[in-house]
């Protein structure tokens, strides 16, 4: 089985999958740190190209941790991507990943890799179900035939699995019934139950992160989701934006460093969560709109669209088991993380 590459910023070695290919990756993972005498940690990140997947790898290296990522790079590059990281380009389904996990035998992975639309997701039911579930059984599987357990960090869905909930019900708790309306979030919630079957019978060592909706520099501002890089992007270069439905639809934000922080937090616990790592509060997306046109100063209105199949009306999380649990809690507020993530834009698009 042939991967593309393994690849670092300044670095680019071709391989088959052999034991020529396990040597190689050895030696990568291992060449000795000269600031350091401490082994470090061994870590793989998957979708590690995208947007929260460099903030994480930024933080992890600055830990010390040695990071390799397994990215297709389907829906991003490399243009943010840490150079100490090590990159293989390959999809979480290619029947070479319990293998490649074997060879890496790595002390945590943080599962990032998905089918993150849940439009996507409402298009093409059986394309988010073979990557969302089957390949994360695929990563799964390898963890399986390791002689230990890494702590498998999985990114579920803070929003989607709840579905469309009374307003008494908010902010949503992590122990309230979980009513997916959508393909992606039963996907999502499918895995959450896959990790505690196999903590069960395999002794997976897991926990289960629910993100609330993560903004922030190198957002992507030409996807489908990511609402705030999509209309910072198109103030900012004087283009209309759409609004899907009345626009009066909210969410639960949060800055990026401020969830990269709270990730690392439940990782270094011993707890398997699920845990909500959001703000506790929504926010409309008219209220983003307008709070953008002060920041760009634009007088532009928005044209509005129909609603978006599978969109959920009204969530925002309780993140009463973070701090209580994890002593964590959200810094940054939305108006601080809106100016830094406009600058951000700003100075990218001059």
């Amino acid at each position: 089985m042939k991967f593309d590459a393994i690849e670092t910023t300044n670095q680019t070695l071709p391989y088959n999958y052999s034991a020529t290919f396990a040597i190689a990756l050895n030696q990568k993972l291992n060449e000795p740190d000269q600031n350091s005498q401490i082994t470090p940690i061994t870590t793989l990140v998957t979708g590690g190209s995208g947007f929260i997947g460099t903030h994480l790898i930024d933080a992890l290296i600055d830990r010390g941790e040695k990071v390799t990522v397994i990215d297709n790079l389907s829906t991003s590059n490399t243009q943010y991507l840490h150079p100490d990281a090590t990159l293989i380009d390959l999809d979480i389904c290619d029947p070479a990943i319990p293998d490649l996990i074997a060879d890496l035998n790595p002390n945590a992975i943080y599962h990032l890799a998905a089918q993150a639309s849940v439009a996507i997701s409402a298009r093409e039911p059986l394309t988010d179900v073979n990557i969302n579930v089957n390949g994360t059984l695929n990563l799964l599987e390898g963890i399986r035939e390791l002689p230990h357990r890494p702590r498998f960090i999985f990114f579920s869905t803070g929003g989607a699995v709840y579905g469309d909930l009374d307003p008494s019900a908010l902010p949503a708790s992590e122990t309230i019934d979980t009513q997916p309306l959508s393909p992606y979030a039963v996907s999502k919630l499918a895995i959450e139950h896959y990790l505690r079957v196999y903590g069960h019978l395999y002794d997976l060592n897991y926990t289960i992160v629910r993100p609330a909706n993560v903004y922030g520099p190198r957002q992507n501002p030409h996807g489908e989701a990511g609402v705030i890089a999509i209309f910072t992007q198109a103030m900012l270069e004087g283009r209309q934006i759409t609004i899907f439905g009345d626009g009066n639809d909210q969410r639960d934000y949060i800055y990026i460093s401020d969830f990269v922080d709270g990730v690392l937090t439940l990782a270094g616990s011993n707890l398997p969560g699920p845990y909500n790592i959001g703000t506790g509060y929504g926010i409309s997306v008219n209220e983003i709109h307008n709070i953008l046109s002060e920041f760009i100063r634009t007088a532009t209105l928005p044209q509005h669209g129909p609603p978006r199949p599978g969109d959920i009306p009204k969530i925002w999380l309780d993140v009463t088991s973070a701090k209580n649990d994890l002593g964590w809690q959200a810094n940054t507020s939305f108006q601080d993380g809106i100016s830094k993530t406009v600058e951000w834009f700003r100075q990218k698009t001059s």
